[in-house]
């Protein structure tokens, strides 16, 4: 039974009401269990974005009816976060750990009073003692370094000013008359081959036989004491689990008999993990059985920050456009929560790997209190055995910038490095997790933790600092943990839902401009900096001027610096093994870091990743007087047989250099070649020797697969992308056929960043280039709606198109 029907919430002023007596002086509303008072408020009408009520310095109750007989267990996975429950008048648990699952054993006869009072979070820090070595500017306030609690709603410029306060996770009333599954872990390990499991489960009651199998692998659970029940399977010659970029992503389901029911305990996956430092000793390369894999995704946001729940639908549609977009890691940062069982199988089902960071973020953490400690212990113990059987999570990560924010502020590193990330936390994860890579923080490795020629960086060469596009290759970046962030706009037809018609007027659209406290820009000034650089225009001029030409170069310029970034790194050459966006789905409307609007919907970001992500590449290099390189990447595990097509073109469509090459790449293969490789002589490709005028605006690498199918395209523009600017004509065709609606799209000149905008659909490409001669099939992830918009391209007028 969960006792999520029928509850109700109030909130009042700190400390006005101690007891559920108390309460009941004040108005009490309806609110959904699991969930937040921010949830329950909008819900109700009771939220103000314009004078948001500060859950911090209030308390909230919440309360419902529970009904039975006999002895009971109370579970709560998860309060937010200084709590007390109370069973009628007797107060049953105190808790200070929004991350810390509880049970208490309760006697019911018929019906009886469930509440929480949930007391402001102000007061229960009111008090707290020890000086801090730092003090983070981003997460407020300063006294939340002793609370077990999200920093989500607590970060000015970053997330909406609503902190979690509430029964986020379910409340479940379970009956110890009848056995009941309280808890399954499942660890895996391989064997010569074979695949281990070995099962632990808790019951609600005694049980009298229970069997594990796996196909069928039979095994018999013995008893261990406390209604726990052990054994292990062994799964012979088992088929290893691969992120979906590199192959299969194989699951094994593991069910349970249980005095003759049966009960599905859930799926796990078998494969090796292991970190590649590389010759020197400094980078950090991720190898999956054997084969190194470029990682490359996002940094992972929840769903819906202000109720902290996954809508099952939404989840699904979010992870299946990850795997779309190629990603094949996401990052669980420790700004946000633990994610939910759900999210870890999504992903283990979709072969994306997890690096998984604990909930630790900038502060310094009191380890002196045992209290303190013994709470951390709890919290990383329990969600490393609720995830224990996923082979997603590959990396373990004890927390985010809290070395590099010390060092930032002239801390010594002494002082900095801290008991909590350098033993109790890989401690625990080599006992419950010795499967995954544990990493003492992010960033880290460097000779400071935010250099990124070491270890795991967050790099913002590219992005915030304001470098040039050739600072991605200079820095020598091993693997970015977090990358590339930039104030990303959303779709015109999103923009104008949530801003109206004049989005850059509307007083919604500054204050939710993500910023980092402190620094002189924020991230729109970021985006508008690269605009400058990429288009040679004002960006501020052009803002005022022609809004709506600023806010398609936005987008095109994020798509450019994102494709240019990785592939920069994808090189075969490159240090680089890794690349997190900064990040997957923004947490409000607003033009945020998300390659995803708050909706869910793709920006410009998203089509960039999944060019630049695809698993068969090809990338283009500016290797100065040394030419222009061509690289080819085969991930798979198949050798790829095609061909490389090389296009230079000069004015509106003439071909002035053309030259083909077969090629066949091995499995989990590249091959680099020079321009002149394909040439067959000299050819200022990449107008580096300047002898004279420029011979052309662009050069187009295209790779072909045996069957003339385009593969992937990359680009050059030797002279900048505004000289390539020629006002093409294109053409749109709306057709039909087995696979649904599409669009086939043809120009008579090179058009740059095409855009379609469709208020009803979400194509496959957008913001892509497109050459003359070239026919361009491009769909939609709704094949059997009959698609009308628009296509246009930078310079040019959009033309409209409709299925007949």
């Amino acid at each position: 039974m969960r006792p999520d029907a029928n509850w109700s919430l109030a909130i009042c002023a700190r400390d006005a009401a101690a007891t559920p007596e108390d309460a009941n002086a004040f108005a009490f509303a309806p609110a959904r269990v699991p969930g937040t008072a921010t949830q329950a408020l909008i819900d109700s009408g009771g939220w103000s974005w314009d004078d948001p009520i500060p859950l911090d310095e209030r308390d909230v109750w919440y309360r419902t009816t529970i009904a039975g007989a006999g002895l009971h267990i109370l579970i709560f996975e998860g309060l937010a976060t200084f709590a007390e429950v109370w069973l009628d008048d007797t107060r049953i648990l105190v808790g200070d750990n929004m991350f810390v699952a509880h049970r208490v054993d309760i006697s019911l006869s018929g019906e009886h009073c469930l509440s929480i009072r949930f007391r402001a979070t102000s007061a229960a820090l009111e008090g707290r003692k020890g000086r801090a070595k730092w003090r983070p500017r981003m997460i407020q306030p300063s006294e939340l370094r002793f609370a077990r609690t999200s920093a989500m709603g607590r970060m000015p410029g970053f997330a909406p000013p609503a902190p979690p306060v509430g029964p986020w996770r379910p409340v479940q009333l379970v009956s110890r008359e009848k056995p009941e599954i309280l808890s399954a872990q499942l660890s895996t390990r391989l064997d010569n081959g074979d695949g281990l499991v070995e099962i632990e489960l808790e019951f609600s009651a005694p049980v009298a036989s229970a069997t594990a199998r796996c196909g069928d692998v039979v095994c018999t659970l013995v008893g261990a004491g406390g209604n726990r029940f052990l054994g292990a399977l062994r799964l012979p010659c088992v088929e290893r689990w691969f992120p979906h970029t590199h192959g299969s992503s194989r699951l094994y389901h593991i069910s349970a008999t249980i005095d003759g029911e049966n009960a599905l305990l859930g799926s796990v996956g078998f494969r090796d993990i292991a970190i590649d430092r590389g010759s020197d000793g400094l980078g950090f390369s991720l190898r999956v059985n054997g084969v190194d894999v470029f990682c490359r995704g996002a940094v992972w946001t929840p769903l819906d920050p202000l109720s902290l729940q996954n809508d099952p639908a939404a989840l699904a549609r979010t992870i299946g456009l990850a795997k779309e977009a190629g990603v094949n890691m996401l990052r669980v940062g420790a700004t946000g929560v633990y994610e939910t069982e759900e999210f870890y199988r999504a992903c283990d089902a979709a072969g994306i790997l997890v690096w998984q960071d604990f909930m630790f973020s900038n502060f310094d953490y009191p380890v002196a209190d045992a209290g303190f400690v013994a709470s951390v212990e709890t919290e990383a113990r329990q969600f490393l055995k609720r995830t224990s059987g996923s082979p997603s999570i590959a990396i373990l990560c004890g927390g985010n910038e809290v070395y590099q924010q010390a060092a930032m502020m002239g801390v010594a590193e002494a002082n900095w490095r801290s008991a909590l990330f350098e033993d109790i936390l890989p401690r625990i994860s080599a006992e419950l997790r010795p499967d995954a890579h544990y990493v003492v923080n992010s960033p880290s490795g460097g000779a400071l933790p935010f250099h990124s020629d070491a270890g795991v960086a967050h790099y913002y060469g590219v992005g915030a600092y304001r470098r040039p596009l050739e600072d991605a290759r200079r820095s020598n970046v091993r693997f970015a943990s977090e990358c590339l962030g930039f104030a990303n706009v959303p779709e015109a037809c999103a923009l104008g839902n949530d801003f109206g018609a004049a989005p850059l007027s509307s007083p919604l659209w500054r204050p939710r401009i993500p910023r980092d406290q402190g620094a002189m820009q924020d991230f729109e000034g970021v985006r508008d900096h690269y605009v400058g650089l990429l288009y040679a225009v004002d960006p501020q001029r052009l803002k005022a001027d022609e809004p709506e030409r600023y806010l398609d170069l936005s987008r095109a310029a994020v798509a450019e610096v994102i494709e240019a970034t990785i592939g920069e790194w994808r090189r075969p050459s490159s240090s680089c093994a890794g690349a997190l966006l900064w990040f997957w789905k923004d947490l409000w409307a607003s033009s945020g870091w998300g390659a995803l609007d708050w909706s869910g919907a793709p920006k410009s970001p998203w089509w960039a990743m999944r060019r630049a992500f695809r698993p068969v590449q090809i990338v283009l290099s500016d290797e100065g007087v040394n030419g222009l390189h061509v690289h080819c990447l085969n991930e798979s595990g198949a050798p790829f047989v095609g061909k490389i097509a090389l296009r230079c073109y000069r004015g509106r469509a003439t071909v002035i250099m053309n030259a083909d090459r077969e090629i066949e790449i091995g499995p989990r293969g590249s091959i680099s070649l020079r321009d002149c490789d394909l040439w067959g002589a000299f050819f200022d490709t990449a107008y580096a020797y300047r002898f004279g005028p420029p011979s052309h605006e662009a050069t187009i690498a295209t790779l072909i697969d045996r069957d003339g199918v385009t593969i992937a395209e990359a680009w050059h523009f030797p002279i900048g992308r505004p000289a390539a600017l020629f006002a093409p004509i294109i053409s749109v065709d709306v057709f039909r056929d087995d696979k649904g609606y599409a669009l086939r799209l043809e120009t008579d000149r090179i058009a740059q960043s095409v855009k379609i905008e469709d208020a009803n659909l979400t194509s496959d490409d957008n913001w892509f280039h497109l050459a003359p001669g070239a026919s361009k099939i491009v769909r939609f992830h709704e094949p059997d709606v009959a698609p009308c918009g628009t296509v246009a391209a930078l310079g040019a007028p959009a033309i409209s198109y409709r299925a007949r």
